[in-house]
C-alpha cells in the first residue's frame, strides 16, 4: 500500500484519511483479520506500556545494578515544581526512563520499535495524554501512526543497533513518536513527516555502544533524550517549522550513514562509551573478567 513517507502522506491527503487509519487497513489487509481484531491487538500493546511506566516510577533494579531507581528520581523532581524545561517534556524523560529501566531488569515491555528503544513512544504518550486530552481510542490510534512511519523505516533502512548505530534504534522511535505527536494534536501529515525528519536527521550518527553489552548504559538514557526530541521536534512542525532535506531522502541517508559505521560502533561493545577505562572496568567486574584483557 505504501513504502515510503511521501506515498503515505500522499494516500493520506487523497483520501482525506488520518494516517493511523491507512496503517489499520494495512494491517488489515496483510494479516487478514477484522478491524476489532487489529485494533485489539494493538490495545494490549497499549495495556503492556503502561504497566510497564507504572512499574518502574515505582523503583526497580536490574540484576547488575548499573540501572533503576531514576525514573522515581525524574518523577519525584517533577513533584517539586522546580524544572527549568517543561513538566510535559519531563515527564516523557522518566517514563521513557520507567520503560527502559524495567527493561533492564527483565520486565515486560512493548518493543517500539526494540527493545533498546523500548522507552521513546510510550513515554512520549503517556507523557502527552492529559495535555491533548487523549481518549483511549485515540492513544491506540498514536501507535498506528507511530507504526506506520516505522514501518517506512524499516523497509528502507534499519531499525537495530546492530544493523545501523543507535541512530537506527532510537533515532528510529523518536522519529516515529515525533511524527504522532503531530497527528495527536491535530497536525497534517506533511507535518508528521517533517517532524519525523527533524528528529531523525539530528540524530544521524549516533552509535550504538553498549556498556559490558548489556542495554542499560548509555541506553536508558538516550531513551530519554529521544523522548525530549520528539516532542521538541513536534513542535517546530506544528509551529509550521519544514525540514529542508525529504523525510525519505533523510531515511536514505540515515541508512547510508549505517552502513558506513564501523562495526565496532554497532552493538558490539567495542567502542564508544564501552570502550572508556570506566566502561571497561564495568565490564570486568560485571563478568569477573581483567579490565586488561578486554577488547584486546
Amino acid at each position: 500500500m505504501f513504502r515510503t513517507v511521501k506515498e503515505l502522506v500522499d494516500i493520506a491527503n487523497r483520501e482525506a484519511k488520518p494516517i493511523h487509519e491507512i496503517m489499520i487497513e494495512r494491517e488489515m489487509n496483510v494479516s487478514g483479520l477484522s478491524r476489532e481484531e487489529v485494533i485489539s491487538a494493538m490495545a494490549k500493546n497499549l495495556q503492556v506500556m503502561e504497566d510497564a511506566i507504572l512499574e518502574g516510577e515505582k523503583g526497580v533494579q536490574s540484576t547488575t545494578g548499573l540501572t533503576g531507581g531514576d525514573a522515581v528520581l525524574m518523577k519525584e523532581y517533577i513533584q517539586k515544581g522546580q524544572f527549568l524545561s517543561g513538566e510535559v517534556l519531563l515527564d516523557s524523560v522518566g517514563k521513557a526512563i520507567a520503560t527502559n529501566e524495567v527493561n533492564a531488569a527483565m520486565g515486560i515491555i512493548c518493543a517500539t520499535p526494540t527493545a533498546g528503544s523500548a522507552g521513546v513512544v510510550p513515554g512520549v504518550l503517556f507523557a502527552i495524554k492529559d495535555k491533548l486530552q487523549l481518549t483511549r481510542e485515540q492513544m491506540i490510534h498514536f501507535l498506528f501512526t507511530a507504526g506506520a512511519f516505522g514501518f517506512v523505516v524499516a523497509n528502507n533502512a534499519f531499525i537495530s543497533g546492530a544493523a545501523g548505530g543507535c541512530q537506527a534504534e532510537v533515532g528510529s522511535a523518536s522519529a516515529m513518536a515525533s511524527a504522532a505527536v503531530v497527528e495527536a494534536a491535530g497536525g497534517t501529515p506533511e507535518q508528521s513527516a517533517h517532524a519525523m525528519a527533524m528528529t531523525m536527521k539530528n540524530m544521524l550518527g549516533l552509535v550504538c555502544d553498549p556498556v559490558a553489552g548489556l542495554v542499560e548504559v548509555p541506553c536508558v538514557k538516550r531513551n530519554a533524550l529521544g523522548s525530549s526530541q520528539a516532542i521538541i521536534s513536534a513542535d517546530m512542525a506544528l509551529a509550521g517549522i519544514e525540514s529542508r532535506i525529504p523525510c525519505d531522502e533523510v531515511i536514505e541517508a540515515m541508512h547510508r550513514v549505517g552502513l558506513q559505521m564501523p562495526s565496532s560502533l554497532r552493538e558490539t561493545a567495542e567502542g564508544g562509551l564501552a570502550a572508556t577505562p570506566t566502561g571497561r572496568m564495568i565490564q570486568a567486574k560485571i563478568f569477573g573478567l581483567s579490565p586488561e584483557g578486554i577488547g584486546e
